[in-house]
């Protein structure tokens, strides 16, 4: 019993004597202190390998997909479709393995529809969530408030908006929406052609891509054989139009070209029906749900600048309802009955950035930048897209038809 508790003892003494030779080196021979540094530095070596393997899997398993959205505030209607319309369009690129390998990831902020609220969220998304792409809502005051960063950053954006003026910025970004003119010109060609109406006013919101409207009527009124009989700004909070729409009827004014998204639009519907007066309300285009209860309101007074993908019924066989089929499948396992229109732009903007990644057969965001120029003749659920270096608005023909509502069903006029 003695021999082998002194057997352990030994054997304590001798561990003890190796962990102080291992944390005091110096006290070892030259050759014994070079064997434990190469142990040391295999060892470490092999921490770092693994902890690198490690990022570059996480890295290379996710794209990421950065939106600035108003999720509240007055373009909720359209940024939480458009959200949603991204959504399930990454679905389906997931579901069918991804893109090279990748697959995307969503990641979802809140500007709150206003331009300094997105400016934090998207430098929030840079520097938190290292996102490889925006593509970003309708927000248009919010998309060129942030666009010099994200340039700077070299991160391509597809956005619901308009784009940013600045030559540096907009290099970097790329829009799914239609030139602003189009809506007004449907609009007014509608008027000339199908009523005796030749006075008419114009009814905005303080918005980029509203401003590029009214300036747009503005300057061609005059081309479709119409008059201006007033241009009035209001805010997306105002809670009664009656003033404007009143003194652009004292005017003479037939008909109002509203301007702008959200609850206003029922707001001045309700203004015309209780003055009581006879003049067409044209408005932009915008979702049904808001429709509905204006229709109500107006009957035979109100028409709307309608999307392609919100008519589709009436639409004849061809590539563009084919799209537009490809993403309603997918949108109504989902979502049922509910407007496709600005979701279908948000599963164009997934689809733009997967073909690009593909063409370039890279995630790098200047090699995606440069393949989404390249990208042209692509059918998707608005028009088609013809993007170049000179290019970044991709819809250069005119997609959108005016429509009405009757008896709860949308129908086409023109």
């Amino acid at each position: 019993m003695m021999w082998c508790c002194s057997k352990h003892q030994v054997a304590r003494a001798t561990a003890r004597h190796r962990l102080n030779l291992f944390n005091q080196p110096d006290r070892l021979n030259p050759a014994s202190r070079r064997r434990l540094a190469m142990k040391r530095f295999v060892k470490l070596s092999l921490i770092a390998a693994a902890a690198a393997l490690t990022a570059s899997a996480q890295a290379q398993g996710v794209y990421k997909i950065g939106i600035a959205a108003g999720l509240t505030g007055y373009a909720a209607t359209v940024d939480r479709a458009w959200t949603d319309g991204v959504r399930v369009a990454v679905d389906v690129v997931n579901a069918a393995g991804g893109v090279n390998g990748r697959r995307l990831e969503v990641i979802v902020e809140d500007n709150r529809s206003e331009p300094q609220e997105a400016v934090t969220v998207y430098k929030k998304m840079m520097s938190s969530d290292k996102v490889d792409a925006f593509l970003s809502g309708c927000v248009s005051a919010g998309n060129l408030a942030a666009a010099g960063m994200v340039a700077k950053a070299q991160i391509p954006m597809v956005l619901c908006s308009i784009l940013p003026q600045n030559a540096d910025h907009v290099k970097w970004a790329f829009s799914t929406l239609p030139p602003a003119g189009f809506e007004v010109a449907k609009r007014m060609e509608f008027l000339q052609e199908n009523t005796q109406i030749r006075k008419v006013g114009v009814l905005h919101d303080p918005t980029p891509y509203a401003n590029l409207q009214k300036g747009f009527a503005e300057k061609n009124a005059a081309n479709y054989g119409l008059t201006l009989a007033g241009v009035d700004q209001y805010k997306q909070d105002d809670a009664d139009l009656s003033v404007q729409i009143g003194k652009m009827n004292a005017n003479g004014a037939g008909a109002v070209l509203k301007i702008g998204l959200g609850g206003t639009t029922l707001t001045a519907a309700k203004n015309i029906k209780q003055l009581g007066l006879p003049m067409l309300m044209l408005t932009s285009i915008e979702d049904l749900a808001v429709f509905r209860p204006v229709a109500e309101v107006l009957g035979p007074q109100f028409f709307f600048v309608a999307a392609p993908s919100q008519i589709a019924d009436a639409l004849p066989a061809g590539p563009l309802k084919d799209a537009i089929g490809a993403f309603m499948t997918p949108w109504k396992a989902k979502h049922g009955d509910r407007d496709p229109n600005w979701a279908g732009r948000g599963w164009d903007a997934v689809m733009i950035t997967v073909a690009a990644i593909r063409k370039a057969n890279s995630f790098e965001g200047p090699k995606v930048r440069d393949a989404i120029e390249t990208i042209a003749g692509f059918q998707g659920t608005t028009g088609i897209y013809n993007f170049s270096p000179t290019v970044h608005q991709g819809i250069t023909e005119n997609p959108f038809k005016v429509a009405t509502i009757r008896a709860g069903k949308v129908e086409i006029v023109k």
